[in-house]
């Protein structure tokens, strides 16, 4: 289980129609993990998987597996074989899982889940391209298509493929924190954390008059995070008009520039409250919050947690 010294068992199931490469997100991510996950693969019969590609996939487990899994993850499928009706066997293979295990989804994986009821009266995503067909299936379902990711409960659905990474990321550093996180970044050559959403991969009309975007502002903000930054400041280094600048960050990153730099904000914080004794004051000061209680407000908006407790989870992993 976790947060004990035995890997954490993690249980991928592979479905019809699977796609190779999400398959092997969870074993290549988790896996490198520094001996703190178990990554075993299993079916819905324990026979070999047809996956999206042109060969078949054996596996070495079958449904039992998902009886002792703490965590399990469901890799995405073509979408042509999304199940409108659960297959039995699918039924039958979620149904072994246990009602304290974490459940992982990735990419069009979210029909599965949601089809199973998992999904009912919670926030959800899955890949751009399909959240229409996904709100008129599953209308008691909060879908957010923006995000790479969502955590609800024991719960996390993401995006499309790429998000499993950035989904296992997250794992890694909610349980064992960032310095191990960036570790299993760097051995997989990918970012730790990728800012934004899925708005910045929809297909747009290209900028009008060729003109440059945000992230060089971007880049250079977050390197004055301390300061009490505004948009009439971002905008002026952008070398564009407040209203221009607003829509064409929105169209780049997925939210506006305020919401961005509280997310980055926070981010900053979660990563110093995780790594040094720094009074919550003076971290507050440190990424640009005006206060303790303004930090301490932004927090627990973003993970349901004050600094002290966030800090006592993150103390064993350091």
């Amino acid at each position: 289980m976790r947060g004990t010294a035995s890997p954490e068992r993690v249980a991928v199931l592979a479905l019809d129609g699977v796609y190779p490469f999400e398959l092997g997100i969870p074993s290549r991510i988790l896996g490198a993990a520094d001996g703190r996950y178990e990554v075993l693969t299993c079916s819905v019969d324990g026979q070999p998987v047809r996956s999206s590609a042109d060969f078949t996939i054996g596996v070495a487990h079958g449904p039992e597996l998902l009886e002792t899994a703490d965590t399990v993850v469901v890799p995405s499928v073509l979408p042509a074989r999304l199940p409108a009706g659960l297959p039995e066997a699918v039924a039958a293979a979620l149904a072994r899982i246990r009602p304290d295990a974490r459940i992982v989804s990735i990419c069009t994986a979210a029909f599965v889940l949601a089809e199973a009821g998992l999904l009912d009266g919670r926030r959800a995503t899955t890949h751009w391209h399909l959240a229409d067909l996904f709100r008129r299936r599953y209308p008691r379902v909060e879908l957010d298509p923006d995000v790479l990711f969502v955590e609800d409960g024991r719960i996390l659905t993401s995006a499309g493929a790429a998000a499993g990474v950035d989904v296992c990321l997250h794992l890694v550093r909610s349980d064992h924190g960032s310095a191990l996180a960036n570790f299993v970044a760097r051995c997989c050559v990918v970012p730790p954390f990728r800012e934004g959403g899925q708005a910045q991969y929809i297909e747009r009309p290209v900028p009008e008059n060729g003109s440059s975007g945000t992230a060089a502002t971007r880049a250079w903000a977050l390197e004055r995070l301390a300061e009490p930054l505004t948009l009439a400041e971002l905008a002026q280094h952008a070398r564009m008009s407040l209203r221009t600048f607003a829509r064409r960050f929105n169209d780049e990153v997925g939210v506006s520039p305020g919401r961005w730099l509280i997310q980055q904000r926070v981010g900053r914080a979660r990563h110093l409250l995780e790594s040094s004794d720094l009074p919550v004051d003076r971290i507050a000061a440190e990424v640009g919050f005006a206060t303790g209680a303004s930090l301490r407000q932004h927090l627990h908006a973003s993970i349901g947690v004050s600094p002290q407790a966030y800090r006592r989870t993150f103390q064993s992993a350091r």
